[in-house]
C-alpha cells in the first residue's frame, strides 16, 4: 500500500496558502471537525429526506453518512485494531461503493430502497465508529496509517459536497421546492470577466509540496503550453441567457455529436434546474427556489454545454494544464475555488508515470480514468480548504447535477502578444516619420476611456450633449428605419450612453453588439446595459473595427443596422473614412442602413475651446497615450515634458491635437532612441468637421446614399441615415 501514499504527505487538506481552516488542527481535532461538519449538514433534514434516491447517479443522504463511516471501519479499524468487531456485518455489503477488492456491494441505482437500517441506526453506526477511531488516533499512527486517515477525511469531504448535490436534486423534484438550507449563501456574483495573458513554455503540472494530494494529482511532470488567454472570472448567467436567446440549444453546429444527441434526447433548453415562470427564469439552489441572478456564475451545465457555449463565444475551454499553470502564476484570477467547478478540455487520463496501488485503496481514482472529463477549482458547496491548484475532479461529459460552470480560454493568434507587437510597430513607425505621429486608437486603454468620458462632461465639449439632444428628437425616425428583428451594431461603443436612446425606442431588436478596442470600457458598458435591458441579448466584441466588421456567427443571418455616433468618422483621413464606410457597406449588404454622427464646421473659437478645455481634461487624455507607451512598451517618456496643443487646420477643415516637446530631449522606446527639438510635436489625433454637402460626398465615395439627415441648431452637429443602394 505504500506506493499510493507517496504523494499523500503529512498535513491537512489544503486550499491556497492562508485559506485552510484545518492548518492548525491536530489530527484528532481534524477528524472530529470533518465528522461534525457532515452531521451539521444533515441536521435540518427530516428522516424522509435522507432516505429517498432521486436518480441512479445520486445517493440518499443516509447512505452518504453510512458509507463515509464504512470507509474508516473497513480500511482503518478492521485491519489495524486487534479484536475490533464490526458494528454490523451486513453494512459491508450495503455501504461499499465501488471497491471490488473488499467484496460485493449493493447496486447503486437502488440504494434508495434500503430502508433498513433507518437513520437512527446509521447515526448509531457513526457514533460507534467515531468512538473507536478516537481511541485509534490517540494511540498514535505510523506514517502509512496517518496517510490513510487523511485520505478518509478528504473522502468524507468529497461526500459532503455530494450530499448537498444529491439532496438538492431530490428537492428539485418536489413541487414544494424545499431548501436544503434557507440560509445558504448565494453563489458569488460580479461583473463578467476579461481575458488575462498567460505565458507558455515548459511548465510543471501536478502536486508538488501540497500538504495533501490524491494519487491522481501526480506524478508532477512537465507539459508544454503555448501562450494563451484565460478569463479572470466565470461565465455568468446573463451571458448564458444570451446564448439561449440566440439559439445556442438549437444549433447543432455548436455541439459535439454525443452532446447534441443528449441535448435532443433530454430536451435541454437551459442549465439543469432552470424553469421559466412568466418572463423570469428561476432555478434550484441549496437556499431554495430563486430567480436566476444574471451577474452570478452559471452552474449545473454539462461538459457538452460548456463546450458548445465556448464555441459560440469564439473561445474554448482551457486544458487542465493551462488552468493549473494560470492559477499558480497569476494572482488576478477570481472565483477559483468558491463558486463552481470549471470544466476543462482534458479527458481524465493518468499523468505520465502514474501507477495505481495494487490493493483496495488503489481503486480510489485509477479505475475511473476512462470516459470522463476533468474539472478544476472548487464550488460553493466544496468544503473550505478542500481544493488546491493540482486537484483533479472528474465527471462524465453529460452530467449536470454537480456544481459545474466554465471559465473561457482563447488562443493568442489575435491575442495580446500580437496586439502588443502591433502597438510597438505602430509606435516606432510613427516616431520615425518626418512628422512624428501616433494612431488615435491607442488612446483608449482603461484610463483613456475614462478620461474621454470626462471630456464629454466638460462645458466646452459640445459634441456629445449636442448630438444626444439631437438624437432624442429624431430617435422615432431612426427606430422606424430599423427592420423588424434587426441587430444594432455600434462601432467604437465606449460607454454606450447614446445607444440607450435607440434601445429604449426599439424594443424589438434581436441583439445589441457593442464593438470597442478597450476591453475595460466595453465590459463595464455591457454590464450596465445587461442590468438595464435584461431581455436583450448583449454580445460585446473586443476588436479594432478599422480592421473589419465581424458579426458573431449566431447573428449572421439577421439584418444589421450599424451605429457610429460621436463624429468618430472625423478622426480618419478622407481615404481612411471612405475605406471604413465601404467595408461596413460590404459587410452589411445591399439595402443596409448606417447611422453616422458627423460634427459640422463652426466658429474657430468654439472648436478650439472644445479640444483644449480650461480644466485640462483633454490635455490629460492626450498625454495618457505616453503613460500607456511607458507602461506597455517600456518607454521612458517624461510625460510632464510634453504640452497639449489643439490647432485648426483650415486647409483640411479639421482640428488637430498634438503633444509638443517643451524642451530638447531624447526618448527611448524598445531600445530605439528618438530625439525631439524644443517645440517639436507628435501629431496624435484629427477631428474633421463637415458640411452636409461634404459629408454626403464622402459617403457617396463609399457607395452610401444619404436617406435622411438632421442638423442641430448652433453649435451645429449632424446625424445622417445612410442607405446602401
Amino acid at each position: 500500500m505504500q506506493a499510493i501514499f507517496d504523494t499523500w504527505a503529512a498535513g491537512s487538506a489544503a486550499a491556497p496558502a492562508g485559506c485552510s481552516p484545518a492548518a492548525t488542527l491536530t489530527l484528532a481535532e481534524r477528524y472530529d471537525a470533518v465528522r461534525a461538519r457532515t452531521d451539521a449538514l444533515v441536521a435540518a433534514l427530516q428522516p424522509e429526506d435522507m432516505q429517498v434516491q432521486s436518480m441512479p447517479d445520486a445517493s440518499p443522504a443516509k447512505w452518504h453518512l453510512a458509507h463515509t463511516t464504512w470507509f474508516f471501519e473497513t480500511f482503518l479499524l478492521g485491519p489495524n485494531v486487534p479484536g475490533y468487531t464490526v458494528f454490523d456485518a451486513a453494512f459491508g455489503y450495503l455501504f461499499n461503493s465501488y471497491y471490488e477488492a473488499v467484496g460485493p456491494r449493493y447496486p447503486r441505482p437502488t440504494r434508495g430502497l434500503v430502508t433498513r437500517p433507518g437513520i437512527d441506526g446509521v447515526r448509531a453506526y457513526r457514533k460507534h465508529v467515531d468512538t473507536h477511531m478516537r481511541r485509534f488516533i490517540a494511540a498514535g499512527l505510523d506514517a502509512e496509517r496517518e496517510a490513510l486517515l487523511r485520505l478518509g477525511l478528504a473522502h468524507e469531504e468529497q461526500h459532503q459536497e455530494l450530499l448537498v448535490m444529491d439532496v438538492q436534486h431530490l428537492f428539485a423534484q418536489s413541487p414544494l421546492k424545499p431548501a436544503f438550507d434557507p440560509a445558504w449563501p448565494a453563489t458569488p456574483a460580479g461583473p463578467a470577466g476579461r481575458y488575462r495573458h498567460v505565458a507558455g513554455g515548459p511548465v510543471r503540472v501536478g502536486a508538488a509540496d501540497e500538504p495533501f494530494a490524491f494519487d491522481n494529482e501526480g506524478p508532477r511532470h512537465t507539459a508544454w503550453l503555448e501562450p494563451f488567454q484565460l478569463a479572470d472570472r466565470l461565465v455568468t448567467n446573463g451571458q448564458w441567457l444570451a446564448f439561449m436567446a440566440l439559439g445556442g440549444y438549437r444549433r447543432a453546429e455548436l455541439w459535439l455529436s454525443d452532446g447534441w444527441a443528449q441535448c435532443q434526447a433530454e430536451a435541454w433548453e437551459a442549465p439543469q434546474y432552470w424553469q421559466r415562470e412568466g418572463d423570469t427564469w428561476f432555478h434550484m439552489t441549496p437556499g431554495g427556489w430563486k430567480p436566476v441572478d444574471p451577474d452570478a456564475a452559471v452552474v449545473h451545465v454539462s461538459y457538452y454545454e460548456a463546450d458548445a457555449y465556448a464555441r459560440w463565444a469564439g473561445a474554448r475551454l482551457p486544458t487542465e494544464a493551462e488552468w493549473e499553470h494560470a492559477v499558480r502564476t497569476r494572482h488576478d484570477l477570481e472565483q477559483v475555488y468558491d463558486t463552481a467547478w470549471q470544466w476543462t478540455a482534458s479527458a481524465y487520463t493518468p499523468y505520465p508515470g502514474f501507477r495505481a496501488a495494487d490493493d483496495a485503496v488503489g481503486e480510489y481514482n485509477g479505475k475511473f480514468m476512462s470516459g470522463q472529463m476533468v474539472l478544476r477549482g472548487g464550488a460553493s458547496v466544496t468544503p473550505p480548504g478542500h481544493s488546491r491548484p493540482s486537484y483533479r475532479n472528474f465527471y462524465r461529459p453529460g452530467q449536470r447535477w454537480m456544481f459545474a460552470g466554465l471559465r473561457l480560454a482563447r488562443d493568442l493568434a489575435l491575442g495580446e502578444d500580437d496586439e502588443r507587437s502591433e502597438f510597438l510597430r505602430d509606435t516606432l513607425a510613427g516616431l520615425s516619420a518626418a512628422q512624428k505621429a501616433f494612431s488615435p486608437k491607442y488612446f483608449y486603454d482603461g484610463a483613456g476611456s475614462a478620461l474621454f468620458e470626462a471630456i464629454c462632461e466638460t462645458p466646452e465639449y459640445y459634441p456629445t450633449r449636442t448630438e444626444t439632444a439631437l438624437l432624442k428628437t429624431i430617435v422615432p425616425a431612426l427606430s422606424a428605419a430599423m427592420p423588424e428583428g434587426a441587430v444594432l451594431l455600434e462601432l467604437g461603443s465606449g460607454a454606450s450612453e447614446k445607444t440607450r436612446l435607440l434601445l429604449d425606442a426599439t424594443p424589438a431588436l434581436a441583439a445589441y453588439i457593442p464593438v470597442d478596442i478597450s476591453p475595460d470600457a466595453l465590459q463595464g458598458a455591457a454590464e450596465r446595459l445587461r442590468a438595464a435591458y435584461p431581455a436583450l441579448p448583449i454580445v460585446p466584441v473586443v476588436a479594432d473595427f478599422t480592421r473589419g466588421i465581424e458579426v458573431p456567427e449566431a447573428l449572421a443571418d439577421k439584418p444589421v443596422v450599424a451605429f457610429f455616433p460621436g463624429s468618430t468618422i472625423g478622426n480618419f483621413e478622407a481615404d481612411e473614412a471612405v475605406a471604413l464606410m465601404h467595408a461596413v457597406r460590404r459587410r452589411l449588404g445591399p439595402g443596409a442602413r448606417f447611422i453616422v454622427g458627423a460634427d459640422q464646421v463652426k466658429p474657430i473659437d468654439t472648436l478650439l475651446a472644445a479640444y483644449d478645455d480650461a480644466e485640462g481634461v483633454t490635455a490629460a487624455f492626450n498625454r495618457n497615450v505616453l503613460v500607456r507607451i511607458n507602461r506597455e512598451l517600456g518607454a521612458d517618456f517624461d510625460v510632464d515634458a510634453f504640452e497639449h496643443r489643439a490647432v485648426w487646420n483650415a486647409a483640411k477643415s479639421r482640428i488637430e491635437m498634438h503633444l509638443e516637446s517643451a524642451v530638447a530631449q531624447t526618448v527611448t522606446v524598445a531600445g530605439q532612441r528618438f530625439a525631439f527639438e524644443a517645440g517639436e510635436t507628435i501629431h496624435t489625433e484629427n477631428s474633421h468637421k463637415f458640411t452636409p454637402e461634404s459629408f454626403a460626398a464622402l459617403a457617396a465615395r463609399a457607395g452610401w446614399a444619404v436617406e435622411q439627415q438632421w442638423i442641430s441648431e448652433d453649435p451645429a452637429f449632424g446625424v445622417f441615415l445612410l442607405r446602401a443602394p
